[in-house]
């Protein structure tokens, strides 16, 4: 005769989950990086738009200069600071995009979380990603394509080594506040320092560590594009008391959230599609010409053994 089954006495696990509550995160987003540069940047308000800098034209030589301690019988020299009669102007870009979303959905499926504030923030947050891309790569008015080219430096050997980073210093020489690399150029830079037995010093800023060379720390943004095994290695010098480079942002926009970023709702169509206009206002200026050098194709993809 067939064995009689085993009578349950239990509630089953699939049972229980019937009436139980699945605690559920916000969505996580993969892409989304520190942003690093932007906190590293000295930002200055633009209130209409345009962004003005006004540089002196260069000395010409043998032109008169000031003298020191001259004698009685010395006429003293007339001179004037020249200024340049075509200064650049540097007008804020818009990094922006729209939101649509069913209300029947944002109304239905509101809990435990806001489907129009979970929307927004993710947005926001490409947003602020484009932004970064933005301020390095900008034809236009990106940082990497504003190097002068008196202030470009080729690698010795290919990958980034100590005495390379040290050339790119005695470029931006003067109050150098950070390089920016894409973290797999930091690393080739880490293991040239290995290789030589003067691994970078760590520093702490903003509750996060960093490597260093000579004091100055190694920022890291994958913004800072990888092409074919080789990349670039940016020194910044910033702030407009030091004739750095500075980011440029609007306030007091019209639905501002945070700087210069505004969220504005646009309206529901016929279909019952809410719209919502997110823009970031920004720019990023180079005030002087040895406020920027860069260390240009290096190769990320060495390595050694080592013994």
């Amino acid at each position: 005769m067939p064995e009689k089954a085993d009578v349950r006495h239990t509630l089953t696990e699939k049972q229980a989950r019937q009436l139980a509550t699945v605690t559920k995160t916000v969505p996580m987003m993969q892409s989304i990086t520190p942003r690093w540069l932007v906190a590293f940047l000295q930002w200055v308000p633009v209130e209409a738009g345009t962004y003005r800098v006004n540089r002196v034209t260069p000395s010409q030589p043998g032109t008169r200069t000031v003298e020191c301690s001259p004698s009685d019988d010395v006429t003293l020299p007339e001179i004037y600071v020249d200024y340049d009669e075509n200064p650049r102007e540097y007008p804020l870009s818009a990094v922006t995009t729209v939101l649509d979303l069913q209300t029947r959905i944002s109304d239905m499926y509101r809990s435990p979380h806001d489907q129009i504030k979970e929307q927004l923030r993710l947005i926001i947050e490409k947003v602020k990603e484009r932004q970064e891309s933005e301020l390095i790569n900008n034809k236009e008015y990106g940082i990497l394509n504003n190097v002068d080219a008196s202030m470009r430096v080729k690698p010795r050997k290919g990958a980034p080594t100590p005495d390379d980073l040290d050339e790119l210093i005695s470029k931006v020489w003067k109050e150098p506040a950070f390089f920016l690399a894409h973290p797999r150029t930091i690393a080739a830079f880490g293991r040239e320092c290995t290789r030589r037995g003067v691994p970078p010093p760590t520093v702490t800023l903003f509750g996060s560590p960093f490597l260093t060379w000579r004091g100055i720390p190694l920022v890291p943004s994958d913004k800072v594009e990888v092409k074919n095994e080789k990349s670039n290695i940016l020194l910044v010098r910033t702030g407009e008391k030091k004739q750095g480079v500075v980011g440029l942002f609007q306030p007091g926009i019209p639905g501002e959230v945070s700087p210069s970023l505004s969220v504005r709702f646009m309206g529901i169509n016929h279909k019952a599609i809410a719209s919502y206009l997110i823009s970031l206002y920004c720019s990023v200026a180079v005030l002087t010409e040895d406020a920027v050098g860069v260390l240009e194709n290096v190769n990320v993809d060495q390595y050694h053994e080592y013994k």
